[in-house]
């Protein structure tokens, strides 16, 4: 069954090149489909005009549109990692190239946001106790690439 909502990238014109980036450094990732300019389109005629590929599971399209729009931060990608090892391998290989940011976002080679967010990071942020929240936000503000074991730490402080 297709997915109700999926995500459109577009890309000035090297979709291919950053689709075949994503998938390679997701396990669980595939290239379902391209389609190609032909004679009437804004591209060059036979070349990639979309890519649908799935990372996760998730669905997205990727669109060699033009220079005209460009990626910002207001939109990002959120990764949920179970462990640290997943944590540091996401980062290192989506950020190559591209930007560390501060609190588990980077932006790839090609511009797009990314949060490598570790899953236990929802616990620890809806704890009961507001001081222990506190300072686990204390924490994830001082991080670029989040840290399980600095983020458990500082909510166990106290």
């Amino acid at each position: 069954m297709k997915q109700k909502i999926s995500t459109c990238l577009w890309f000035d014109n090297n979709a291919e090149e950053a689709v075949n980036f994503y998938t390679a450094n997701f396990k669980n990732a595939k290239i379902n489909e391209v389609s190609y300019y032909g004679p009437e389109g804004q591209g060059p005629e036979g070349s990639v005009l979309t890519i649908t590929f799935e990372l996760e599971g998730q669905e997205f399209m990727a669109l060699n549109g033009g220079p005209i729009f460009t990626f910002t931060p207001a939109i990002s990608l959120i990764v949920y990692c179970e462990t640290q090892k997943e944590i540091d391998a996401l980062w290192e290989k989506l950020s190559e190239g591209g930007s560390k940011e501060m609190c588990g976002w980077l932006k790839d080679r090609y511009g797009v946001s990314w949060q490598i967010v570790p899953t236990i990071l929802g616990e620890l942020m809806s704890d009961p106790d507001p001081e222990k929240k506190r300072r686990v936000t204390k924490a994830l503000l001082q991080m670029q690439k989040l840290d399980i074991e600095g983020l458990k730490r500082a909510s166990e402080k106290g």
